[in-house]
């Protein structure tokens, strides 16, 4: 999902409807294992996998083996289950773990920080299941343009070329997020460096912006900015923080390193952008959609995919994409597992 605003993109979010990210959803949970080191409990959720309760949102006082609604507020990413909520307005019904209610999908959240924007759709099926939610934005449309489908597509890059020859770079860690901001040939100009140094980190600082939202970046984030002296870099303090200060999930600025770094802190919610983009799941959507493409070319002919274990176990997890292609193809797709290959590597191979 994109939203444009004079021709450039705004905001972004990937909605796989058959595979709901969580954040929202209201569980009927069991407490099964204290963790005083981590100020919390871990709870069962009916599924895998469990989630986590700290003490401040309501494990405190709570026993192993006792119920608990609860409510997730941070999905599953990064090798960790859900962060999770008691404080919740929901009654009380006693049963075994399960979800109870979704939460708003990625659509409806966007939406709601959008709400004088038009939603444009460019599937039957999808406009019909919005249409109940929002009948009076959801309508039919183009979808994607080639602008927008160019700017989408460099989501996925780690350098992003900016006017004058400058490169940003980032590269996501396990402990953080690094952003470099390199001069290239403007640190060779005419002008003082520092004064094209401090012009070029004023023009980008926005960018920078803008990309941790597209992107949804978080936790820890280091930004490394074109070269000035700390002083020079405190002078930029508040047009960092002012460029974030129009992101819903209200990231903050911190001030500078010893070492002239920019440090930003941004809740953690969803899955950043490019663990969506490197999950199994993602691996099998683009085979999904290579079926898709195939059924245009040669329509009739029928396909089974082979892929790896976990490709095939997501997809089968995901069965509104099953469905989706079942009904663009006619027939529904045969998945073959094969443990010789490994994600993000699958084939599509003719069927009699």
């Amino acid at each position: 999902m994109a939203l444009g605003t004079d021709g450039r993109l705004a905001d972004f979010a990937i909605w796989r409807p058959g595979a709901p990210d969580g954040i929202g959803d209201v569980y009927r949970g069991r407490l099964i294992k204290r963790a005083p080191t981590l100020s919390g409990a871990f709870v069962s959720l009916g599924q895998e996998p469990d989630g986590f309760l700290p003490d401040t949102e309501g494990a405190a006082g709570l026993a192993e083996g006792e119920s608990v609604m609860v409510r997730i507020t941070r999905s599953a990413q990064g090798g960790k289950g859900p962060r999770l909520s008691a404080r919740i307005d929901d009654t009380f019904t006693a049963g075994p773990p399960g979800l109870l209610r979704r939460g708003p999908d990625p659509v409806l959240r966007l939406a709601r920080l959008w709400p004088a924007a038009p939603i444009e759709v460019d599937d039957p099926t999808i406009r019909a299941h919005l249409a109940a939610a929002l009948p009076e934005r959801a309508r039919a449309g183009g979808g994607f343009d080639a602008t927008l489908e160019e700017e989408v597509a460099g989501l996925a890059e780690s350098t992003i070329g900016l006017a004058g020859g400058a490169i940003l770079h980032i590269h996501p860690t396990p402990a953080l997020i690094a952003i470099d901001l390199d001069a290239g040939r403007l640190a060779s100009g005419r002008e003082p460096a520092r004064h094209a140094h401090q012009a070029l980190n004023l023009a980008v600082i926005p960018e920078i912006s803008r990309q941790i939202r597209l992107r949804n970046l978080s936790g820890a984030i280091l930004v490394d900015l074109a070269g000035l002296v700390p002083r020079q870099r405190r002078r930029l303090a508040d047009t960092f923080a002012a460029s974030l200060a129009s992101d819903p999930l209200g990231p903050r600025f911190l001030g500078f390193t010893a070492l002239g770094l920019a440090e930003i802190v941004r809740p953690r919610i969803g899955p950043p952008l490019h663990e969506l983009l490197a999950s199994a799941h993602a691996a099998g959507l683009a085979a999904l959609r290579a079926v898709a493409a195939e059924d245009r070319a040669a329509p009739g002919s029928a396909w089974a995919l082979r892929a790896a274990p976990a490709i095939v176990a997501a997809l089968e997890q995901d069965a509104a994409s099953l469905d989706a292609v079942a009904r663009l193809t006619g027939r529904p797709l045969m998945l073959r597992s094969d443990p010789t290959l490994a994600p993000p590597r699958w084939t599509l191979e003719g069927v009699p």
